[in-house]
């Protein structure tokens, strides 16, 4: 799966920040732009397992199940 980061260097300091579109709630930064970026991928699954965490939680008392969707 693809993420779109977008991203702001700080001129002051020179740090990369990032923001995932498709996640906002996944922030982070970095020293370098490969720093950033492997920093998001940490981000966005912490993100990711906490929703699906809290789903879980909601729903315990509940049949559910999960199916992926496919979007082009």
């Amino acid at each position: 799966m693809e993420y779109t980061i977008l991203i702001h260097k700080d001129e002051e300091s020179g740090w990369y920040s990032g923001k995932c579109v498709q996640v906002p709630a996944a922030m982070s930064q970095g020293r370098t732009l490969d720093e950033l970026m492997e920093n998001m991928k940490d981000a966005i699954t912490l993100v990711l397992d906490y929703y699906k965490e809290q789903v879980r939680s909601q729903h315990s008392n509940e049949r559910v199940f999960y199916r992926k969707l496919a979007m082009a």
